[in-house]
């Protein structure tokens, strides 16, 4: 027996201090819930699992962006609805005062309720709004600029009499041309309505004229009008849109340039990494894309002219609405799955850091009972150099 140095002691110690480490992962777990409670524990598993979680995380944040989304086109919607239905109630008027029945000062006090509906509905398209930002004013349409070529210098300068109004979603971007145009415009000082002047010769229109082409090649060869909107159009149904304010005599005929970005569009982020969005287009609504900024039943001529033109101007809300509601319905869509991955992206991630409370629970005892058992066995381990003084009696 040996009193300097008790080797029994040191193994029974030792043996206690890894009981009591172990013990202590086994509560820190238990108290966490958490089966990789330090790096330690597991490093590759928690590197994994911090990536695991930081996806979830963007995916619950891009959940709330898209229902913001479905928000957005739900009050688009709904004032477009409105809007129809104004659309509508014009229509009946219109289809009133086109009745020979009816004498002009009945179809001035008809007129009276359709400038009211008129400005009723440039009053919504002006003024709605979602988050202080507006929604019908062409903020997020597809956004292009016009330029006309200066004669003498041949450079491209800012004519602020004409605008791109709007195109089609697959019309490439880039500079689009128009060569060889004129048109005749005029407005009248006591209205203040604008028109663009067809010139028809032959059945043919001569004015507006001019012909466009894209950054791509394709020739754009029909020309139609609307107040003072010139569509000009192909036959796959493709169309730019102009919006014209000033004549352009056909004795100096101009080139416009047209910068087409293809973007404008409001970007909804619908996932968690980058590139992962949807562009909502929301087409401009005023009394001019609708196309009854000149829209009147003064007379009986107005009045056949115009139910035409309502039914043009109900043909482009109806599309526009039909977009919206395309988009809604892919939101939806994009919503329900954004749900189903947070949830199984969630049961993933739970496996990799999750304890299973029942096995650390029997892990704990087995520890604990160890734990006792070692102190017990190092009291006694203390007590055995003791045993020599027996000897020196």
């Amino acid at each position: 027996m040996k009193i300097n140095y008790n080797v029994s002691a040191l193994v029974a110690n030792n043996a206690l201090k890894t009981t009591d480490n172990k013990l202590t992962e086994s509560l820190e777990r238990l108290s966490s819930g958490l089966k990789i409670a330090n790096a330690k524990d597991n490093p590759s598993g928690l590197a994994m699992s911090r990536r695991m979680n930081s996806q979830i995380k963007s995916l619950d944040t891009a959940d709330d962006s898209n229902a913001d989304g479905i928000s957005i086109v739900e009050t688009a919607d709904g004032v477009l609805a409105e809007i129809q239905d104004m659309l509508q109630r014009m229509n009946e008027l219109t289809i009133k005062a086109c009745n020979e029945t009816n004498t002009d000062d009945d179809r001035a006090i008809i007129d009276e309720e359709i400038q009211q509906l008129k400005s009723e509905v440039q009053r919504v398209c002006d003024t709605t709004e979602f988050n202080g930002q507006k929604l019908l004013d062409g903020s997020f349409d597809l956004k292009g600029y016009a330029t006309i070529r200066e004669p003498g210098t041949g450079k491209y300068v800012t004519d602020p009499y004409i605008t791109v109004s709007t195109y089609s979603d697959e019309i490439p971007a880039g500079m689009a041309t128009i060569t060889d145009f004129t048109c005749e415009f005029e407005e009248d000082p006591i209205t203040g309505t604008r028109n663009i002047v067809p010139t028809i010769v032959d059945g043919q229109m001569t004015s507006p004229k001019g012909v466009l082409t894209d950054s791509k090649g394709n020739v754009y060869d029909n020309i139609a009008v609307d107040g003072d909107i010139i569509k000009f159009y192909n036959s796959r149904g493709q169309e730019i849109q102009i919006k014209v304010d000033e004549t352009i005599p056909a004795t100096t005929p101009i080139t416009i340039g047209l910068e087409l970005t293809a973007t404008g569009a409001m970007a909804v982020q619908i996932g968690a990494n980058e590139g992962q969005y949807l562009d909502i287009r929301i087409p401009t609504m005023s009394l001019s894309n609708i196309g009854i900024y000149n829209t009147n039943t003064k007379t009986i001529e107005d009045s056949r002219a115009a139910i035409e033109q309502i039914k043009n101007g109900l043909a482009y809300v109806s599309t526009a609405r039909s977009r919206l509601g395309a988009y809604q319905n892919r939101l939806e869509h994009t919503n329900k799955s954004l749900d189903v991955t947070i949830e199984n992206m969630t049961a993933a991630y739970s496996r990799i850091m999750d304890v299973d409370m029942a096995e650390e629970m029997t892990t704990y005892s087995t520890q604990t009972v160890l734990d006792q058992a070692g102190i017990s066995m190092l009291a006694q381990a203390n007590e055995r150099p003791s045993e020599v003084l027996q000897l020196l009696q």
